[in-house]
């Protein structure tokens, strides 16, 4: 079974670097407002790097973000690094909503 609250084909947002797999995924944000979810790495994120790609193509490349598919919208996972543990936090509020 799919573990996601999202489908398989859900639009997620990335980075080139994650996609062409320079860099792992250290940061995964879970948006409250929309349910959507962001994948990023080491080098954070820029809009010149950024990428819509499926929810699956993502988990296909780094099978250890099913750990955190329960991740609660609101919040976000980070970790080190691939051999680290993920630590959930509750996203900061998001500045422009207000």
């Amino acid at each position: 079974p799919w573990p996601f609250d999202q489908p398989r084909n859900c639009a997620t947002v990335t980075v080139r670097q994650v996609m062409q797999q320079e860099e792992a995924v250290l940061f995964v944000s879970h948006a409250a407002e929309d349910h959507s979810w962001s994948f990023v790495g080491a080098s954070g994120f820029r809009m010149v790097d950024a990428m819509l790609v499926s929810l699956e193509e993502v988990v296909k490349l780094d099978n250890s973000l099913l750990e955190i598919a329960d991740l609660l919208p609101g919040w976000q996972a980070q970790r080190e690094s691939p051999t680290h543990p993920w630590i959930r936090s509750q996203s900061p509020p998001d500045d422009d909503a207000t």
